[in-house]
Order: structure tokens, then sequence, then C-alpha cells
């Protein structure tokens, strides 16, 4: 190329950077405005929210207060007299977040046979106040004797409370009337009702007969008329109904194949022994704090699990134990006849005695670890499906376990304040896999009684913890332990034999007893369904089982 050629190429390079560097300042200049102009408009829609609606003067308790309403919060001051020597009094208003307000009621003075009518006496809000990590219902009551100025207060609340449009106005509610001690039908009427009512939001009740009453009610229902599904009742009522939350949004999607995520949110009021999955999204079992998040319309994301076996669909769920969790229930579940803490109590000692591993094939595929945050939570572009997994991505140990748990959730309880899952949470897209390898029974007891301390039940070496999307686990080997051995056989280290064909092996599916002859191939599917509640770190706590 000659030297002229040559420079007439520079030029043209120079002059091709020098557009790519007007052209990325241009993009930058039209982002910043961008930026700005949406900085502006948050601003604008800040002070918009924050325009006072109404002023008026009402009396809290005895004194006069100064009360202002806007979009978003009630302020009120109260009106101090002049001080005579000129001092000013400065006072810190009290506030309440119309979010945190589920109704507002105008009261009246009515003798004791009057239905309607009376003298108008002013307003009350009913609002939840949080206590730990228990929500309470409490009220603000503001005192006004003039018709026509409470009335313009009570229809202006009303209209900014309506428009809150994630709350319910139309439950289908599902109550177990045999979970745990038979109180979920009282549960219901005593706590959860009288709030519903309150806050204008009608129901449609179904008192559950028996086992998979509620799944054959959610297959045939118009779920289109409802806002939400309201379950009162314990975790096995919640995986029935979540479980049938799922394959009802498959079948109206006719999606037999996927899974799908349902439109409808599910409400848990706790009425059960454990209420594992109400302690995840709550943080306690209370009723009440789970009625307000009902109707407060607040929303959580949670993982779920889908269970297969042979390439069939066992069912959905948050977690499953394979050995020592699956052996103790099936032990509990011979007991029905005893009361739930006892045989609870029961069941955890004699499979102890008797403690076993299981010879199997576990295979999980690992979670990516940009599935994730610094914080644990999934990003709003990672909803989807994991991608189709090559046989290369699974890692697989063949050995002896005494126990194996699933859980999408961190499974939190009274006894487990921290959850047997806490390095997971209700919506990172992710398993925890929990693997306990075969060990002497007093270091395995260790194990499990860590769970109901602050943490360590993990820095044992025969304990191994994974962040899966995905686990198999294929028995091998079954043993055989006749009812009639003697202590000192419990004691030994026996080898396990081969398993007779057609045995199968006891599952804990959400404190679920299912029984499963082959292998089960588990997988999560992130954010798959929504509940009412928020996440949280910490149960309350109560004085756990003491038989180990």
């Amino acid at each position: 190329m000659s030297e002229p050629e040559e420079d007439l190429q520079e030029e043209r390079i120079d002059s091709s950077k020098k557009k790519k560097k007007k052209k990325r300042k241009k993009e930058r200049r039209s982002g910043k405005k961008k930026k700005e102009k949406s900085e502006l408009e948050e601003q604008v829609e800040e002070e918009q929210s924050e325009c006072v609606l109404l002023h008026g003067i009402f009396k809290l308790g005895k004194k006069s207060h100064d009360v202002l309403l806007t979009r978003t919060r009630l302020t009120w001051t109260p009106i101090i007299p002049e001080n005579p020597t000129g001092d000013a009094c400065v006072l810190q208003p009290g506030v309440m977040l119309l979010q945190d307000v589920f109704a507002v009621k105008v009261k009246r003075r009515r003798s004791a046979a009057q239905q309607s009518g009376g003298a108008v006496l002013g307003v009350a809000l009913f609002c939840c106040k949080r206590r730990g990590r228990r929500l309470e219902e409490d009220t603000l009551h503001l005192h006004n004797a003039s018709a026509e100025h409470t009335h313009a207060w009570y229809n202006t609340l009303k209209e900014l409370l309506a428009g809150f449009s994630v709350r319910p106005r139309y439950l289908k509610v599902f109550i177990n009337p045999s979970s745990h001690k038979k109180e979920a039908v009282h549960i219901y009427r005593e706590h959860v009702a009288p709030l519903f009512r309150m806050a204008d939001v009608r129901t449609e009740i179904t008192v559950t007969e028996r086992k998979g009453h509620a799944l054959s009610v959610m297959k045939e229902c118009k779920l289109d008329e409802y806002d939400g599904i309201v379950c009162v009742g314990g975790d096995g009522s919640v995986a029935e109904l979540c479980h049938a939350l799922v394959l009802r949004a498959q079948l109206d999607a006719d999606s037999p194949e996927k899974p799908v995520k349902p439109v409808l949110p599910l409400g848990i009021i706790p009425a059960g022994s454990t209420d594992v999955v109400s302690c995840s999204v709550h943080g306690v079992r209370d009723p009440v704090t789970a009625a307000l998040h009902i109707v407060l319309g607040r929303r959580q994301q949670v993982d779920m699990c889908s269970f297969s076996s042979l390439g069939q669909l066992v069912r959905f769920g948050f977690s499953a134990m394979f050995g020592f969790g699956g052996r103790s229930l099936a032990r509990a579940e011979k007991k029905r006849w005893m009361p739930s803490s006892r045989r609870r109590e029961y069941a955890l000692v004699k499979t102890l005695a008797r403690l076993r591993p299981e010879d199997c094939q576990l295979s999980f595929l690992p979670a990516k670890k940009s599935d994730t945050d610094l914080f644990g939570h999934r990003g709003q572009e990672q909803d989807q499906e994991p991608e189709s997994e090559g046989e290369e991505s699974w890692m697989t140990n063949q050995g002896l376990y005494l126990s194996i748990s699933i859980m999408s959730i961190p499974c939190l309880s009274p006894h487990t304040p921290r959850g047997l899952a806490p390095n997971t949470s209700l919506a990172n897209g992710s398993a925890a896999l929990i693997a306990v390898e075969n060990t002497s029974r007093s270091e395995f007891i260790k194990h499990l009684k860590r769970y109901s301390s602050s943490s360590g039940q993990f820095s044992f070496s025969f304990v191994e913890a994974h962040t899966v999307s995905a686990v198999r686990i294929r028995p091998r080997s079954l043993f055989v332990c006749s009812e009639e051995e003697s202590e000192e056989e419990s004691d030994s280290k026996t080898t396990p034999i081969i398993q007779s064909e057609g045995v199968a092996f006891p599952w804990n599916i959400d404190g679920e007893l299912v029984e499963i002859n082959n292998e089960v191939l588990v997988r999560v599917h992130p954010r798959l369904i929504t509940l009412y509640g928020e996440e949280v770190d910490e149960a309350e706590s109560t004085v756990s089982c003491s038989c180990i």
C-alpha cells in the first residue's frame, strides 16, 4: 500500500473513532437527561403524594390535635395554648402510614337496643402495629361531633384505602377441622373472621372432610371469582393447597409438562403442630399476624420444588426428608391415637434407638453462583426455569446416609428458630441440600441438638451442605430391623442388605408421609407460588423437645 493510501486509511479510522466518541457523548447526555427526568418525575410524584388532602381538628383522648391527611399518611400534632412568656413548644407529630390501615369506621353513640343511626362521634381507624415479629390490631380514635366533617374524612379515607389494589376483597377459605388439636374452626371464628369482616373482605368457606378434599374442590371451582385462597390448618393442609394451586394453573394453561405459576396468592392461618411454612413467611405461629398480612395484601414470592419418580410427578412442595426424617414420620403415623407432641417425641426416640443408614446414590446439580446476589436474593430477570442441565454438571456420591434433606425455604419453626435450612431464603431460586453421612448415634444427636441453638449444625465432618437447583436420590439398599431386636443389636453398625423388590421408602414431604420405591428427582422452580406474608430471618422460639 502506498503512503497516500495509508494516510487516507488512517484518516478514515480517525474519523470513525471521532464519530463513535460523539455518539457515546450523545448517549451519555441523553442518559443523564433521562435520569434527571425520572428523578424529577419521582420528586413530583412524591410531592403530590404528600400533598395535604384534608386538614382538621380532632380530639385524641382528651386533647385536641391538628390532623393532616395525605395520600400516604395521617399525622397529628397536639394543639398547645400559646405560652405567656412567648416560648415556643416544639412537639413531634404522631404518624400513621395508610399502608398499615385496613379499615375505617364512623363512630356513633347508640343505646343498647339501637341497631342503626345514632349521634356521630368521629372516625376510628383500624391498623396493625408491629411488636417483635408479631402484628397486632390497633385502633386510632379521632373524635369530632360534626357529622359533615366526619363523613368527609371517612369518605376520603375509604377512597384512599380502596386504592390499594393488592388487598383482597373476596377469598376462598379452606379449614381443616382435624389438624393438630382440632382447633382450626375455633381459631378462624375467634381470631380471623372478625378481622376479615372489619376489612370488608367477603369469604366462601369449605370445611374439608378428608385428605384430598381441598384438591378436588380446587380442580372444579371458578377461581377467577376470588382474589386469593386461604388455608386454615397445618403443614399438610398447606402442602395440599399449594400442590392444588400449581396443578390448577397447569390445567388452565394447558401445560401438563411445565409448572405454571398460579395467579392467586395463598394465605396461611397456622393451626397445626409445627407450621413450618407459616413460620417461614410470618416468623411466628400467630393467626392474627397471618390474617393481618392477608387483609393488608402483603405478598411474598416463594420457590417450590417438584418431586417426581420415573418421570411421573409425585407432588409439588417446599421440603423433603429421606432417611431419618422419613422413618421418624412413618413411626409417628402409626401412633395417630397419641397427642401430637407425645407422638412426635415417641417417634424421634424410637427412630434414634433403631438408627440405620440408607445405602443410596446421591446426585445434585449445584446452583449457579450468578443466580443469586450477595444477599442471597434472586434477580428479577432470572425468574425463569433453569436451563437444561447436562450430565457433566451433576455431582454424584455413593454411600451410607443417615439423613438427606432438600429444602427450598428456611423451614423456620419454634423448635428451630433459624430454620432447618438457615442458608437458604424464600425466593433465591435454589434449595439447600443437607446430607448426613453414617456416624455414631451420639454424634448424630449432637448434630440434631444444634438446630435449636444459634448455629453450628453443619460444623461436623459427616455433614455436607450444598446449594442446589436439582437433586436425584437413588436408594440401593434397605436395613431390615426387626421390632424384636435387642438394644445391643440396635447399637451395632451392621452392613445394609440389598433391598427386596417392591419395598417402599418413606419420605417426609412437607410433613406428609409419601412412600416411594424408586429413585426420586427433586427440581427447584424459582418463585413458583405467591404467599401472603413477608420474608423473615428468624422465627420466634419456644422451649424445644427435651427428649434428646
